[in-house]
């Protein structure tokens, strides 16, 4: 009985809320022997009559082996990346304060305020206006809470952090999730048994952090959500939707968001900026815009950070940052045009509709047609600077962050793609068109830069290459390596033949150029770190055991 209490200790911080459990069980089990590396989210035993729960960061909830409320492990890399983001909006929302406090604090005081007496009525209103708040966080699919219970216990200078769900099961779940992390949970985030839709409708730019992380689209909460956010807030959003964004249900993507999704390589980039563009369609009806902080694609969803600020003026310029897509049906060549331009004798800079494709009917370099997609976000969809400072927050805290490998892998990448240069164009595919070896990624990005073109990476994809380069001096590009490699039987039909028909008006150069993508002193990309690591069954559901003959 003395053991078993002892360990009912360890396991339950309720029973001494100021026993650190990491530190607890490494000095019950001896391990101090073995390299300290962050633990991943997983089931623990609920031996001696204890339920069984899960332990993610520092939160710890109870599992649910019904699935009546929804929770998938490999979700700890948007959750994870999620706080990482949080601790650096707060940092900067500091600096920003402590910068109007020194700026207003002597200089912009009214005269009566610069002599003023310590205690005095106006002061304290002086001090009120210019004390800080600390950020209000609404998660609006709080499912079992974790993502709630983990801000309000991992993110420093936090204020309240509201959990809303519809089902009256999962916010039980919630309640008791949160009492079972302590004070600190227990004081921060309030559970709300609510529609999220209306929830945010009536509680108009309230939240300076809204979390938006559904079970397929997001589409239903967009208009809600951007009305809900504060000026100059964050709305976080996923989509697990991924056979719609990328291609596979054309039509439903335009029902949902808008847009219409083109397949290729670069379909997993389109998808962000699909839904980066109907994030901004939604904004700008109540005179709102939007501006990304970073977008990424992870495992089997995409999840966007993006501030939102009010402006009648600034919305006037949405169509600049929006175009549509035209994709060759033969050599998946691209080209983007923007939906509006401005017109360089008005003063005004008001956007104006467009003239007509920049394309002609037939691809000049294959003589196939064009497919056309979109409107997508054609403005850079990373912030460098948010980029680079959430990054080194990653790195100075990887203890941390039980995803570190993947969360800053990923980071890493984002932080040296080419802002400008919307969509990618993948080697391996290029060399599949022309029937040709491929040549080393050194080898084409030196040719690029040889050229006078950038080129670097993307976090998408390992064999993307995103550039400014146009569609034409990629293609000579390649006619010129292939005329000093062979290249494999193509039909006459075959676009790769049309292509390689054409003298190269561009003469490549493929001497090495120092730096760029072949120097990677760390990953880009990790491996899952075990299987089946994806999508799991909607909660409600039960999860479709296959016989074991058909194992």
């Amino acid at each position: 009985m003395p053991l078993a209490f002892r360990f009912s200790r360890i396991l339950n911080p309720r029973l001494n809320p100021s026993t650190n459990l990491g530190l607890a069980l490494a000095s019950s089990f001896s391990s101090s022997s073995l390299p300290e590396q962050p633990e991943l989210p997983g089931a623990r035993g609920g031996g001696g009559g204890f339920p069984a729960t899960i332990r993610e960061g520092r939160a710890e909830i109870f599992a649910d082996d019904s699935n009546s409320v929804f929770y998938n492990k490999a979700q700890v890399n948007n959750r994870d990346l999620s706080i990482a983001v949080l601790r650096s909006f707060i940092s900067r929302r500091r600096e920003e304060h402590d910068i109007q406090l020194r700026r207003g604090s002597h200089a912009e005081l009214p005269p009566k305020h610069q002599g003023h007496i310590r205690g005095s009525s106006e002061d304290k209103a002086l001090s009120e206006e210019i004390s800080y708040r600390a950020p209000k966080v609404l998660e609006a699919l709080a499912a079992s809470g974790l993502r709630a219970i983990r801000y309000a216990l991992e993110v420093d200078g936090i204020g309240e952090v509201i959990a809303v769900d519809n089902n009256e099961v999962a916010i039980e779940a919630v309640k008791k999730n949160i009492h079972h992390n302590g004070s600190v949970a227990s004081s921060k985030v309030v559970p709300h048994l609510a529609d999220a839709r209306v929830y945010m409708l009536t509680h108009p730019k309230e939240f300076d952090v809204v979390d938006l992380d559904p079970y397929g689209s997001p589409a239903a909460f967009l208009d809600s959500a951007v009305q809900c956010v504060a000026d100059g807030g964050i709305l976080m959003c996923s989509a697990t939707d991924m056979a719609v964004l990328a291609g596979g249900n054309a039509e439903v993507c335009f029902s949902k968001y808008g847009s219409y999704p083109l397949k290729g390589k670069h379909c997993h980039e389109m998808a962000l900026r699909i839904l980066l563009a109907c994030i901004e369609s939604h904004a700008i009806r109540h005179k709102r815009y939007i501006v990304p902080i970073i977008s990424v694609h992870m495992d089997f969803y995409i999840r966007v950070f993006v501030q939102i600020f009010t402006s009648a003026s600034t919305v006037k310029s949405s169509p600049l940052k929006l175009a549509h897509v035209y994709q060759c049906t033969g050599c998946s060549s691209f080209h983007l045009q923007n939906i509006g331009r401005i017109n360089s004798k008005d003063k005004r800079n008001i956007a104006l509709p467009n003239f007509s494709p920049l394309v002609p009917q037939e691809c000049a370099e294959c003589g196939h047609n064009f497919v056309m997609g979109g409107p997508i976000w054609s403005d850079p969809m990373h912030d460098k600077e948010w980029a680079a400072s959430i990054l080194s927050s990653i790195q100075a805290m990887s203890c941390a962050y039980s995803a570190y490998a993947k969360i800053s892998a990923i980071m890493t990448s984002v932080s040296e793609e080419l802002p400008k240069a919307p969509l990618f164009v993948s080697l391996h595919n290029l060399c599949a068109t022309l029937k040709c070896t491929n040549p080393a990624i050194a080898t084409f990005q030196s040719a690029i830069r040889n050229a006078g073109y950038q080129i670097s990476g993307s976090h998408v994809d390992p064999l993307a290459l995103k550039t400014d380069a146009p569609m034409s001096v990629i293609w000579d590009i390649m006619r010129c390596w292939v005329k000093i490699h062979a290249v494999k039987y193509r039909p006459g039909n075959h676009p790769g033949t049309r292509i390689l028909s054409q003298e190269p008006k561009l003469q490549a150069k493929f001497s090495h150029v120092p730096g760029g993508l072949a120097v990677q002193k760390s990953p880009r990309f990790v491996p899952n770190p075990e299987k089946y690591w994806g999508p799991k069954t909607k909660a409600g559901r039960q999860p479709k055991r296959l016989p074991v003959d058909n194992l």
